[in-house]
């Protein structure tokens, strides 16, 4: 049957389903440059609008996935899992987690991608080390992993390239929280690197794009269930994002803060999440370990240091640090109730930490460090947070962005839970 896209945008439009060749066709044709960019544009408002059933969902995340190449790690000595999370506010768990996991005996090929905007890009804080590269070959990756059991690199060219097309084309539509296409977006990737488990951490609050509880559980919903329709393991976390993780917010100021954890130390909340998410891909590896015996034994930390030697990073070079710092101090006295985490993401942006647009540098000294979070009792003048730049002239921006920020009451907060649901 021939298929044009006009049709295709008239048919979504209008709230009909579209059948499974049509949307094979679709994805070919817009990868080949049959469809011209403002007709997918106008078929992903659409799909904004009207979303897409869990067949066409399924459909469509294939199709992507059979626009490029895909990985196959079953020849490894390692069961091979994965963790994805959907973006926060001081989220570095990847950064002590990949060597922890490997370190229990599993392989963890983490592909992953730069920041944008107020959330932080793993590779962003990976390259504040010296000499570390984030390129590597496919054979180059599968024989660190065999050798090491982890791996944190930029993914390839080839893998599902429709994604790349679709997402610079909805990053400028105003369609990028349409939960359809974040799930093939995510889903798509994760199933082409071949992983035979992966946990999701999907990220609910302020510093998250899922605000709300119920749209976190839709988008996890959906994704584990594509997960496991292609035959992987998948589970979900939906976890709290209305705080940043940890005290630190900024490239190389997170990765000395991830070290402190492998080290033994580090905050409380990102020592919870990293053995939270560990023990999840533990368990889909069907290795009988306990991550935190691992993490006491200095394991991770001897594969972190091998992992970041193997891309040519020196884990002993000291880290860069901004040329310039500005003190923010508490109000009042009392307990902090409140720190709103898209404030912080947005300040530690401001500073040089993030980019605008993907072709952006960015400060690897830049961000904030936070000495008070919700519960911390505090007095008026103490200092609350810390702000980093190379270009003072950035401070006034990142100041307006964080006048709200904080929030000081006479009672401590209740504490509130860090994972707030399990799916799958």
């Amino acid at each position: 049957m021939a298929y044009n896209a006009v049709e295709t945008i008239t048919r979504k439009r209008d709230g009909h389903r579209l059948d499974d060749d049509q949307i094979r066709w679709l994805i070919d044709a817009y990868v080949r440059g049959d469809i011209l960019p403002e007709q997918m544009s106008a078929l992903a408002m659409a799909i904004y609008f009207q979303g897409l059933d869990d067949g066409e969902l399924a459909t469509w995340t294939s199709a992507m996935i059979a626009s490029g190449d895909r990985q196959d790690f079953a020849g490894l000595s390692r069961v091979a899992v994965d963790k994805h999370s959907t973006g926060g506010v001081g989220d570095k768990i990847t950064l002590p987690l990949a060597p922890l996991v490997a370190a229990c005996g599993a392989a963890v090929p983490q592909l992953s991608g730069r920041g944008l905007g107020h959330t932080g890009g793993t590779l962003d804080k990976m390259e504040s080390i010296r000499g570390w590269r984030a390129t590597l070959t496919d054979d180059e990756m599968r024989v660190q992993l065999d050798r090491l059991g982890a791996v944190i690199c930029a993914a390839g060219p080839g893998l599902v390239p429709a994604d790349k097309l679709l997402y610079a084309l909805r990053d400028v539509t105003g369609t990028v929280e349409a939960i359809p296409l974040i799930c093939s977006s995510i889903m798509s990737k994760k199933i082409a690197e071949g992983a035979a488990g992966l946990v999701l951490d999907v990220k609910v609050g302020s510093g998250a794009f899922m605000k709300t509880p119920e749209r976190a559980r839709e988008l996890a919903s959906r994704m584990v269930g594509l997960g496991q329709g292609a035959g992987v393991r998948t589970v979900a976390l939906l976890t709290n994002m209305d705080t940043p993780l940890g005290l630190t917010v900024g490239n190389a100021l997170e990765v000395a803060e991830s070290v402190e954890v492998l080290a033994g130390g580090g905050p409380a909340d990102v020592v919870e999440l990293t053995l939270t998410l560990a023990r999840e891909m533990v368990a889909l590896a069907r290795l009988d370990v306990d991550p935190a015996d691992v993490l006491a034994s200095g394991k991770a930390m001897d594969t972190w240091r091998a992992m970041v030697t193997a891309q040519g990073g020196d884990p002993d070079a000291p880290l860069p640090v901004s040329r310039h710092t500005a003190v923010i101090c508490a109000t009042a006295s009392g307990y902090v109730t409140r720190l709103d985490a898209l404030s912080v993401g947005v300040a530690s942006w401001r500073l040089g930490a993030g980019r605008t647009r993907q072709s952006d540098k960015v400060q690897a000294g830049a961000g904030v460090t936070l000495h008070a979070k919700p519960g911390d009792r505090v007095s008026a003048g103490q200092p609350i947070m810390t702000l980093h730049t190379d270009t003072p002239d950035r401070f006034a921006d990142a100041q307006a962005a964080l006048t709200d920020a904080v929030t000081i009451g006479p009672r401590a907060p209740a504490p509130t839970p860090l994972v707030l649901d399990r799916i799958g």
